[in-house]
């Protein structure tokens, strides 16, 4: 039921982000004197307005957009006998070009604005938290999940460098900059250093599981913290402090290995080796392969006070660095398409729509992540807007673009087609990414099944 909280918050961040997007074109026309009929958050039927002056502020229903309606402009609502009529002053069309092209750049500018303050506050608030790398590589070194393993990476690894450079904070190693631009990872092994090359698609194989668990991090000793009821380890009687010396017969340290040991189990029963207070107790069970769990939580607080690192900024320090995370993310997205249009990314595996971008959310609704998501998905639709589609607003910026340096302005039947023909394209590409969201969920599922819960 997780949904039932990711889904408002989805809803939340769509609708603030399509008020404030509608809102740059809406204050744009109004300064330039054009009269706005017109302004949704959500598409009909509408289910609240009001109306100030001119303009109708309206909610409407379908909550995964909105517009707003500016006289004499050829949109979404093909108000074609509207056109047919002699341009009004007020009108859009009657305006000069450069004017329409600051209109349709105003939700876009409002947009980038929104993304970089909101990653300014949040830099200004909650500073960063990070794990130190050389603790990890100290205690054990990294736990490897089948994403990584897949790269070649084994649990026990300590990552050394990035291309070769060194780096502090274990964060670095799944930025999704990392992933996009890094080329391999230097890692140590029993002793020996050894390059680990990322493929140029490796952020698909990452981003599709939703989890960096099975990717990498930090290896946690197998010592019971807090055992669950109604669970195997509540039955045999597991303590605060036992520490998991072995399953099956086989020697376990930490809980990574506690898992690959658990999830391996063919027999129809489980020994558990632990160590209490100096004597080694051994407890054996019945085992259901269908729910490989034990039903314990490690002990992670000591570990984790050792190996972060908070740090806290200033206003003026908070600007310059929230600013530029904000670019980053907005390059980092920039470059993703690249890849997603010249065959380097798959479609398939790497676009997602809304029921994807829910999953992103918290289970918990955690404000930070919440407002990081909101900040990067201001960028992206800032960026897809920007796109040359018909019916975007990049369109009408290509169309403007042409008029201002030929100074010819095109037709009103060319553009009511150019939106028309814009209209059916996003509308099957809409279409198209549901069914792949959908498509993907039930994949998840799929794959999932057999999984373990969080805890041990």
């Amino acid at each position: 039921m997780e949904w039932m909280i990711q889904l408002p918050q989805l809803l939340l961040s769509l609708s603030f982000l399509v008020a404030v997007h509608e809102m740059g074109h809406l204050l744009a026309a109004k300064y330039f004197g054009m009269r706005v009929e017109q302004f949704s958050i959500g598409f009909p039927p509408k289910i609240w307005s009001f109306k100030k002056g001119e303009t109708e502020y309206a909610i409407s229903a379908i909550p995964l957009g909105g517009y707003v309606k500016i006289s004499g402009m050829i949109d979404e609502s093909l108000d074609t006998e509207a056109m047919k009529l002699p341009p009004q002053p007020w009108e859009f069309r009657a305006k000069p070009a450069w004017q329409r092209l600051i209109v349709m750049l105003g939700g876009i500018f409002v947009n980038v604005v929104v993304g970089v303050l909101i990653f300014i506050g949040l830099t200004y608030i909650y500073g960063d938290t990070y794990l130190l790398k050389d603790v990890i590589n100290e205690r054990g070194g990294f736990a490897v999940g089948s994403i990584g393993e897949s790269l070649g990476l084994k649990s026990g690894d300590k990552i050394v460098a990035i291309n070769g450079k060194d780096f502090e904070y274990a964060d670095d190693i799944t930025k999704p900059e990392t992933l996009l631009n890094a080329t391999s990872y230097t890692i140590e092994r029993n002793g020996e250093r050894m390059e680990i090359a990322i493929p140029t698609n490796f952020i698909e194989k990452f981003s599709e599981r939703g989890s960096s668990e099975d990717f990498i991090g930090p290896r946690v000793e197998a010592v019971v913290d807090r055992v669950e009821d109604k669970t195997m380890a509540k039955k045999v009687g597991l303590q605060n402090g036992d520490r998991i010396t072995a399953i099956n017969g086989v020697p376990v340290a930490y809980q990574d290995e506690v898992l690959k040991q658990v999830r391996a189990i063919k027999t129809k029963t489980i020994e558990i080796k632990v160590l209490r207070a100096g004597s080694t107790l051994t407890f054996t069970e019945p085992f259901n392969k269908k729910k490989p769990v034990i039903g314990y939580y490690p002990q992670v607080k000591e570990f984790f006070a050792a190996a972060k690192h908070r740090v806290t900024y200033g206003l003026g320090e908070s600007i310059p660095m929230g600013t530029k995370r904000a670019f980053v993310m907005l390059f980092t997205q920039v470059k993703a398409f690249g890849k997603l249009v010249t065959g380097q990314l798959s479609f398939k595996k790497s676009l997602s729509g809304p029921l994807g971008i829910m999953n992103a959310f918290d289970p918990g609704w955690d404000w930070v992540r919440f407002w990081s998501l909101t900040g990067m998905l201001s960028l992206v639709l800032a960026f897809m807007n920007l796109l040359p589609i018909p019916a975007l607003d990049g369109g009408h910026v290509m169309f403007l673009s042409y008029e201002i340096i030929s100074r010819r302005k095109p037709s009103d039947k060319f553009l009511e087609t150019a939106q028309k023909i814009g209209m059916v394209f996003l509308l099957a590409l809409m279409v198209l990414i549901f069914a792949n969201d959908i498509m993907k969920r039930f994949q998840s599922d799929d794959d999932n099944t057999e999984e373990t819960s969080a805890n041990y």
